[in-house]
């Protein structure tokens, strides 16, 4: 994951362009497919022509060849001759024996629900329908979401906590707001010994939580609360408050009650760390997350990418004193750090 710089100015869309994003669909299907299928793995075990894969996956060669070879236009595989190598991306991210393979996280991507919402997508930019409520109490996506996509955030929530210790041996009492699988608040305990972690989330998913707190080995230092951030009590005296991901769900009103009470959670000299999807000012670049607000459009009532300029004016108007921005490479996400 690594941030690229989109210059609108120079976006020219042929004949072709428009056709290949018409069946857009498509890449998605194939993508989904070939993981299903255990393509990538089996190529990385030696299967290498359509007969071989296909005697493997339990698929007719002529499934396979065809499959493959759009794979291969798409540059996921590379064809010589009969036979098909994987790209070194997907060797390393959708082989299931890698230890980087986030193949699972198509599970959550492509699920109904994320899907449906872009069904009728004109209907959503007309606000003439009701968008899918993906915040709804309780939703069973976000069990999905927390088994599915730790894989993808090892290394945000790794660096995330590099960026956040600047004493590890301090004791420290950290809270992680919609904490889903954990990992964030799990990487910061492995940086910080002598922290304690609280994980607020659905009770459902707090249970995914704390079964990866047990392999990590911090189990006695993890500790959660069940519930709706907006109406739980968050308890207080935080040291620091870990906020991934959710705000882009809601709009502006729902966002600042949230950080006022945060705020209200924190000690005098706590910290907020906020990782988002942050666009530019210009809300076209950097890529992934200017196209992102798309996707709140699609799944949410109110959500979108908000700019950088916008998280400071609703932390300005909710109490927090200060902030700063940073990347967080080699992701596309950035954190701003604000304090009382």
């Amino acid at each position: 994951m690594t941030t690229t710089t989109h210059d609108p100015s120079k976006a020219t869309v042929g004949f072709e362009g428009i056709f290949e994003m018409v069946n857009g669909f498509q890449q998605s299907s194939a993508i989904k497919a070939a993981v299903e299928l255990d393509i990538f793995t089996h190529i990385a075990d030696g299967a290498a022509s359509a007969s071989e894969l296909a005697k493997r996956c339990g698929a007719t060669e002529r499934g396979m060849r065809i499959l493959c070879d759009y794979l291969s236009v798409l540059g996921l595989l590379r064809k010589s001759g009969g036979t098909y190598a994987s790209s070194p991306e997907c060797e390393l991210f959708l082989n299931k024996k890698s230890p980087a393979y986030v193949g699972s996280t198509l599970e959550f991507f492509l699920s109904p629900l994320q899907t449906e919402g872009f069904e009728d997508l004109a209907s959503a930019v007309r606000g003439t329908r009701a968008t899918p409520g993906v915040t709804v109490p309780e939703n069973p996506l976000w069990v999905t979401f927390a088994r599915a996509m730790a894989p993808l955030m090892v290394l945000p929530s790794q660096r995330l906590a590099e960026l956040l210790t600047t004493d590890s041996e301090a004791s420290q009492k950290v809270l992680d707001i919609a904490a889903g699988h954990g990992l964030y608040g799990i990487a910061y305990a492995a940086r910080n010994p002598n922290a304690e972690i609280v994980g607020l989330d659905w009770a459902p998913v707090l249970e995914v939580a704390r079964q990866n707190a047990r392999e990590a080995g911090i189990e006695q230092r993890y500790r959660t609360i069940a519930g709706d951030a907006f109406e739980v009590d968050l308890g207080g005296d935080y040291d620091l408050v870990l906020l991934v991901h959710l705000l882009h769900h809601f709009g502006p009103e729902s966002i600042e009650k949230l950080l006022r009470k945060i705020r209200k959670a924190l000690k005098p000299a706590g910290r907020l760390a906020i990782l988002e999807f942050v666009p530019n000012d210009d809300r076209v670049s950097p890529r992934i997350p200017a196209m992102f607000s798309l996707f709140m459009l699609a799944t949410t009532p109110n959500g979108d990418a908000y700019t950088y300029a916008e998280f400071d004016r609703a932390l300005r108007s909710a109490g927090f004193s200060s902030n700063e921005i940073h990347d967080l490479p080699p992701t596309f996400f950035r954190v701003i750090v604000a304090v009382p």
